[in-house]
């Protein structure tokens, strides 16, 4: 693509991005207020259906606009034996923007509606940060080390929140999605965390563990996403919005949730450690994973 198609692409497709969200946000921030000032149990369920249907019409809005790239070419492998009337937890790293708006558009007529674990300062961001509230999504405050030694009864804050709305999520068939790095791909964060892994960096368990925990018996399987950009991984969102975007690689691999993954994580040293060393084991395969699509590409 020249540089000039390139320049006019970007302004246009973030103005299209901007304005789908802004249809479709404003309704469901709408329902939202509703949910909060009538309190009845039959009046949430109406919301919630209506709320995750203008999501879904968003979902349907950024496929379009990927869609309109002709470059762009989808390599996924797994979609196979998915169901809408399921209940999913979905784990999969985190290199980019861009990898939200592919598990919207790639799972958005494979499995109930993503619901993800977010972070707090997303919460501020005009109408997305309104919408995922009246979505029921987790907004999740990061706490460092040293603030925790300073502040020890915040220590557990996030589990709590996330014990709150698992719960919410009992009533519909519900995905929720954990990127469970806890942030962004970088080699900087890579060398801050002393990630022992090539593509990724250390997976955080605890979130996952008290979804588990809470809506363990409601959960069919564990969905285990990699998600690649071999021919434009440096920048994959910035390439995706001026339409630079050539390839995006998925492979998903569906995970039996057995007894041994429920437990409780916060009080029970023995689970804790056990669980941390099976996400551990799955994160060593997709490390591998992500080396071989990067080494196919340069075949």
């Amino acid at each position: 693509m020249s540089r000039l198609l390139a320049a006019i692409t970007l302004p246009l497709s973030i103005a299209l991005t901007i304005l789908v969200t802004i249809i479709c946000s404003v309704p469901i921030i709408v329902a939202g207020l509703i949910k909060l000032l009538v309190p009845i149990p039959a009046v949430w369920r109406s919301i919630s259906v209506f709320c995750n249907f203008m999501m879904y019409c968003w979902c349907e809005g950024l496929a379009l606009l990927l869609h309109l790239n002709p470059w762009l070419k989808w390599d996924v492998e797994g979609l196979e034996g998915l169901n809408k009337k399921n209940w999913y937890l979905l784990i999969s790293n985190h290199h980019s923007w861009a990898d939200i708006v592919v598990l919207c558009v790639l799972f958005r007529k494979h499995i109930p509606m993503n619901k993800y674990f977010l972070k707090q300062q997303l919460a501020w961001v005009p109408f997305i940060g309104l919408a995922c509230w009246a979505l029921d999504m987790p907004f999740m405050r990061r706490y460092s080390r040293s603030y925790l030694i300073r502040h020890p009864e915040r220590r557990g804050k996030d589990v709590e929140t996330t014990r709150r709305s698992c719960e919410k999520f009992r009533a519909h068939p519900t995905t929720i999605v954990n990127f469970v790095e806890g942030s962004r791909f970088t080699e900087a964060k890579k060398h801050e965390t002393r990630s022992p892994y090539d593509n990724l960096l250390p997976p955080k368990a605890a979130g996952i563990a008290m979804a588990l925990n809470v809506l363990g018996s409601q959960f069919d399987k564990l969905l285990n996403v990699t998600l690649c950009y071999p021919e434009n991984n440096t920048k994959p969102f910035y390439d995706m919005l001026s339409g630079r975007l050539t390839r995006i690689v998925v492979r998903i691999n569906l995970v039996p949730v057995g007894e041994e993954l429920h437990g409780d994580y916060v009080n029970d040293k023995n689970f804790k450690r056990g669980f941390q060393r099976w996400l551990n084991g799955l994160w060593e395969e997709k490390d591998r994973q992500l080396t071989d699509i990067m080494r196919d590409k340069e075949r």
